[in-house]
């Protein structure tokens, strides 16, 4: 393990969002600038202390209705901002600090905003119901020209068969699966800005309709519209900020062919990520405190719990039966905001990384763990994982 990592001298020091819900009457560049303006206020900063801007996705390809808003170019001429680096994200960003933190960390910035803003559920309500990811393309091309011809219009469809193996192979039940949506819910009866807040039960979740077998309703995260914003600083401007939060380890490994029809092993995602970052850092699993773990599907969280080695290959089923372990008061508190299966699809782990800060500072209000030191943090359940921990200061 290194001494001088380059994420050791960068600082998150900001969280900001916007208002959050199913629709939320608001433009996606209202939504990006309220969430911008939220988190450099957040990290006791000013428009003019920002240099660098980052935003997730950075358009082509990944430009979908509601996937990406709130361009570059029309925030950075909106609040006026000064550069020294800029980036444009389109797919692969094992976490979304990742970029900001290199920049920092190699002196090309000093406080670096990075934001993500989807208006999914807007998308969905005008597009008559129908998902807006995938079903919008006339043409099937590219990595598309294998899934839409049959039917692979949402990415349920694509990890639906790797649930099935997962469950296949290691006897995992979906009366134990159940929990992680059913805790989450719970979680997310604390947070005001959850999309979803109403009591949910397991047998509510083992009644509801079925979008790809073996993959539930409640399986599936929600689509919303939102806003999140990270400020990433420069560490020896600590001084200078209201509450930063430090990055102990963080790495992003892809080690598979990239593409979920041609992963090697359905059963087992993340582990390179998970590896890489343990090997950055002398903590251990034993030592998180609280995991905010992605799950755009509740299989994602469970890979990552395995991967992350807060239990092994296979057991997860039987680490988040019954949900005490996952609670708030539990070993493990995961996505104590709600998660995106219940908070809302902010999409990206920015609403996990936001989070991750809230209860390292102590400010996550209802839903805060009692002495949270240590937060684990993961991006993405496939080929594009990233994972990180992240400390009190």
């Amino acid at each position: 393990m290194g001494t001088d990592l380059f994420e050791r001298r960068a600082v998150i020091s900001g969280v900001g969002q916007s208002a959050i819900g199913r629709q939320v009457d608001r433009s996606g560049l209202q939504l990006t600038l309220d969430a911008v303006l939220a988190a450099v206020e957040d990290a006791g900063l000013t428009l003019d202390d920002i240099d660098g801007l980052a935003m997730f996705p950075g358009g082509g390809a990944a430009n979908l209705p509601g996937y990406a808003n709130g361009n570059l170019y029309e925030v950075q001429d909106t609040l006026r901002i000064t550069t020294t680096w800029r980036q444009g994200l389109v797919e692969g960003m094992s976490l979304p600090f990742y970029g900001p933190a290199q920049a920092v960390a190699t002196g090309q910035a000093r406080h670096v905003v990075i934001w993500r803003t989807v208006k999914e559920g807007s998308a969905s309500r005008n597009a008559g119901g129908r998902p807006a990811y995938g079903s919008t393309k006339p043409v099937a091309e590219g990595p598309l020209a294998w899934l839409l011809p049959v039917g692979m219009l949402s990415p349920v469809c694509q990890v639906a068969p790797y649930a099935a193996r997962y469950m296949h192979e290691y006897g995992v039940t979906r009366e134990q699966l159940a929990w992680i949506p059913v805790t989450q819910r719970a979680h997310a009866a604390l947070n005001p800005d959850a999309v979803y807040r109403t009591p949910l039960t397991v047998e509510d979740y083992l009644g509801s309709r079925m979008i790809s077998t073996p993959m539930c309703l409640y399986d599936c995260d929600a689509p919303c519209d939102g806003a999140t914003a990270i400020v990433v600083s420069a560490a020896d401007t600590a001084s200078d900020l209201r509450a930063p939060v430090r990055i102990e380890a963080m790495a992003g490994v892809v080690e598979g062919r990239p593409s979920w029809e041609q992963w090697e092993d359905m059963g087992r995602v993340g582990h390179g990520a998970a590896r890489a970052m343990w090997a950055r850092t002398g903590l251990r699993p034993g030592d998180v405190d609280v995991a905010e773990l992605y799950d755009g599907f509740t299989i994602e969280a469970v890979w990552w719990l395995e991967a992350m080695g807060f239990c092994g290959p296979g057991e997860a089923g039987a680490f988040v039966d019954g949900g005490k372990r996952i609670a708030l008061d539990g070993e493990l508190p995961l996505n104590t905001w709600g998660g995106q299966l219940s908070g809302g699809r902010l999409h990206a782990a920015f609403g996990h990384t936001a989070e991750a800060v809230r209860q390292l500072r102590g400010e996550a209000g209802a839903a805060q763990v009692a002495g949270a030191e240590v937060a684990a943090v993961t991006n993405v359940g496939g080929f594009e994982a990233g994972a990180a921990l992240l400390t009190r200061w």
